[in-house]
C-alpha cells in the first residue's frame, strides 16, 4: 500500500495525539479525510452515511490511539476501523449501490475517452458491474475494495478485516471467478442480441 507510506512528521503526530494534543490528531484527520471518506462511500454508496461514517471513524480512532501498535502502517489500522464500521452498517441495510464512474479506479477513468457508441456500451457494462456488486457479501466486497481499489497487499486486507491469510486469498479468488463468469455470460448475450437485432435490420 505504497501511496499511505508513514512520515516522520506523521510519527510525531501520533505520538502528541495518544498524549491527548487535540491538534496533532487534527493533522491526523485532515491527512486521512480524504482515503476515509473514499473507503466509506464505496462501501455504504451514500455521501451522507459516508461522511457519517468517516466521522465515527476518527472518533473511534481517537478513543482507540493508545491500543495503536506502531508497528502496523497506520493507514491500514485506521482503514480497518473503517473497514468495519461500514460492514456493520451494510449488515443493517441492504446495500446502496455507488455509480460505476465512483467505483472504477482514476487511472481507468482518466484514460477513457468514449464516444456515443462506447458511452451506451459503458452503461451497459455499468448495470452489470452493479449487479455483480449488488451479489457480493458484505466482508467480499470489503476485501476487493481494499485489494483493487487501495492496493492493500492479502497480508493487510486479511489483517483490516480480522481474516485469516487464506480466507483473504479464498474470498477474492472466489469472488474473481464469481463476477468473470457472470461478466462472460451477460456480455455474450448482450453479441448474441445485437446480431439477432443486425440480422432483422437487413
Amino acid at each position: 500500500m505504497a501511496e499511505y507510506q508513514r512520515s516522520n512528521e506523521e510519527d510525531l503526530w501520533i505520538d502528541q495525539a495518544t498524549q491527548g494534543d487535540d491538534d496533532a490528531f487534527a493533522q491526523i484527520v485532515d491527512n486521512y479525510q480524504g482515503p476515509v471518506y473514499n473507503l466509506c462511500y464505496r462501501m455504504l454508496g451514500n455521501k451522507e452515511e459516508a461522511e457519517d461514517a468517516a466521522q465515527e471513524t476518527f472518533l473511534r480512532a481517537y478513543r482507540n490511539l493508545k491500543r495503536y501498535d506502531p508497528k502496523r502502517k497506520f493507514a491500514t489500522w485506521l482503514l480497518s476501523i473503517a473497514s468495519h464500521y461500514c460492514i456493520d452498517r451494510l449488515r443493517r441495510r441492504r446495500l446502496k449501490l455507488v455509480s460505476l464512474d465512483d467505483l472504477l479506479p482514476r487511472r481507468e477513468r482518466a484514460a477513457s475517452t468514449p464516444g456515443a457508441e462506447a458511452n451506451y456500451l459503458q452503461l451497459e457494462h455499468a448495470e452489470e458491474i452493479r449487479s455483480m456488486l449488488d451479489g457480493i457479501g458484505e466482508k467480499d466486497r470489503a476485501a476487493v475494495i481494499l485489494r483493487y481499489w487501495y492496493d492493500f497487499s492479502y497480508e493487510e486486507i486479511a489483517e483490516s478485516l480480522s481474516l485469516s491469510l487464506s480466507a483473504v486469498k479464498s474470498r477474492l479468488h472466489r469472488t474473481r471467478r464469481e463476477m468473470a463468469g457472470r461478466w462472460s455470460i451477460q456480455n455474450k448475450a448482450f453479441v448474441n442480441g445485437g446480431r439477432q437485432d443486425e440480422a432483422s435490420a437487413v
